[in-house]
């Protein structure tokens, strides 16, 4: 079986066929995934992968509204926790962007819907003649998204973590051609 990416390690295998690029719905999943992405920001995506779980205790598995909630001995905890990645700045940013999150999903009535009014739907697909190298950092609609949340109070919402969040949520499909998982939908 070929991957994109993933080969030699269980859990980056399991994470490339069973998540990656799949549509993914609901807040909690949502949120979780965005978190995940300005966490990986300067790391190994395995290094996180290879957290996940630490992460969701952390985080109050990844309720948005326990998040939003965390005060300063909450933060003391997270600084404290060596099973997490313990970086002051992405800390507050989660605990910020939980609550900047709860405020997009009431204007819009989920974060989903959001979604779907930035980045519509269906998920673009690559070329079959596409390589690795073709698959972009960035797009308009990356930039688009970073911008919106960035207005609305977001931290590490750059254009490449948006883009990596795109892909893991299965609004773009960047499985390349090759790639058992290439033109598969779930």
């Amino acid at each position: 079986m070929t991957r994109c990416f993933g080969d030699g390690d269980p859990l980056y295998e399991r994470y490339h066929d069973e998540e990656w690029g799949f549509p993914v719905r609901g807040d909690v999943a949502l949120y979780e995934r965005i978190t995940l992405e300005a966490f990986q920001s300067g790391l190994a995506w395995i290094t996180i992968l290879r957290k996940r779980d630490a992460f969701r205790r952390a985080f109050a598995e990844f309720d948005p509204a326990a998040v939003a909630g965390y005060g300063e001995d909450d933060v003391a905890r997270l600084m404290a926790d060596a099973s997490i990645v313990r970086n002051r700045a992405k800390i507050d940013a989660t605990i910020g962007n939980a609550a900047r999150f709860l405020d997009v999903a009431r204007e819009f009535g989920s974060f989903d819907a959001y979604l779907a009014t930035m980045v519509p739907p269906p998920p673009g697909r690559l070329p079959p003649d596409a390589r690795d190298g073709d698959i972009p950092a960035t797009t308009p609609a990356s930039d688009a998204l970073s911008r919106d949340l960035q207005r609305r109070g977001f931290k590490f919402v750059g254009s490449t973590i948006m883009y990596a969040f795109m892909q893991s949520v299965g609004l773009v499909d960047d499985h390349v051609p090759g790639c058992f998982r290439y033109g598969v939908t779930r």
